[in-house]
C-alpha cells in the first residue's frame, strides 16, 4: 500500500518545528489508526511532483491558505494534475483546501463563504452513520476555513454539513472522499490558528473558537479510519459514500 501527500503550504515559522507540516501531521494521523503502507510527501506549492502517480494507491490533498479557485501558478498547476488524476480515476483524498480544490476541479462552485470564517471544534451531521461502528450521527471536527463548496459536484453523494457548511463532506464511489475540516488537527495547533488570526476573526468569534477547544479532538481518529478502509489499508475496504454509492 503505497501513499501520495501533496502539500499544499508551509506551517507559520513558529509551527513548523512542533507540527512540522500537514503532511507530518496527516501521515501520524493515519499511522495512529493503523496505516503500515509507504508514505511519500511532495510540496505542490512548491511545484514538486513524482515523476508518476502510476505507483500510489491514493493520492492526499492537504489543506492551504490559498484559495483553491485563485490564479496562482502552482494552484493552476495543481488543478491541472488533480483534473488528470480523476479523468485517469485515481483515488483522490481532499480536506479543506483539498476537499475544495477537487471540487472546483469536478465543476463544482467554489467560493468564500457569505456566512464568514468556520473555526475551533465545529459539529456536522454524518449523512452515513453505518460507515463508523458505532453509527454515530453527529462527528466534531476542527476547523478553519473562509472558502467552502457551494455545490455538491456531480454525481458526488454528501456525507456532512451543518448550518454554517452544508457540505462539509462528499464522496463518489472509491475514487473520491473529500472533507472540509481537520481532522489531522490537534486541539493546540487550533489554537495557535486561532491566535495567529485572533484581530481577523473578532473577538466573539475567536473566544468562541477557544471556548471549544476545551472538549478535544476525539472524531479525527473516526475520520482517519475512513480514510484508511478507503485507501484499502484496512482489512476490509468500503466506499466512504457506503454501499452502493
Amino acid at each position: 500500500m503505497k501513499l501520495c501527500i501533496l502539500d499544499n503550504d508551509v506551517l507559520d515559522p513558529a509551527a513548523a518545528p512542533i507540527w512540522g507540516s500537514y503532511a507530518a501531521m496527516f501521515e501520524r494521523l493515519l499511522r495512529s489508526v493503523g496505516f503500515q503502507g509507504a508514505v511519500d510527501i511532495f510540496s505542490a506549492r512548491c511545484e514538486h511532483y513524482p515523476a508518476s502517480f502510476g505507483s500510489y494507491d491514493a493520492v492526499l490533498l492537504t489543506g492551504s491558505r490559498a484559495d483553491a479557485f485563485s490564479d496562482d501558478a502552482w494552484v493552476v498547476q495543481l488543478r491541472r494534475r488533480v483534473s488528470a488524476l480523476l479523468t485517469q480515476k485515481k483515488p483522490l483524498i481532499g480536506v479543506c483546501f483539498g476537499h475544495q480544490l477537487i471540487a472546483h476541479c469536478l465543476g463544482a462552485k467554489v467560493a468564500r463563504a457569505p456566512q464568514g470564517w468556520g473555526v475551533g471544534r465545529t459539529r456536522y451531521t454524518w449523512h452515513e452513520p453505518a460507515q463508523f461502528s458505532d453509527r454515530a450521527e453527529q462527528v466534531s471536527l476542527l476547523a478553519s476555513h473562509q472558502d467552502q463548496v457551494l455545490e455538491l459536484p456531480a454525481g458526488a453523494r454528501l456525507l456532512a454539513g451543518n448550518a454554517h457548511c452544508p457540505i462539509a463532506a462528499y464522496a463518489i464511489g472509491q475514487q473520491v472522499f473529500c472533507i472540509q475540516p481537520h481532522p489531522e488537527f490537534e486541539p493546540a495547533y487550533s489554537a495557535f490558528l486561532l491566535n495567529l488570526r485572533r484581530a481577523q476573526l473578532g473577538e466573539v468569534l475567536y473566544q468562541e473558537g477557544v471556548a471549544g477547544l476545551q472538549d478535544g479532538h476525539l472524531d479525527g481518529a473516526r475520520i482517519a479510519q475512513l480514510m484508511l478502509d478507503f485507501i484499502g489499508g484496512s482489512e476490509t475496504r468500503q466506499a466512504p459514500g457506503g454501499p452502493g454509492a
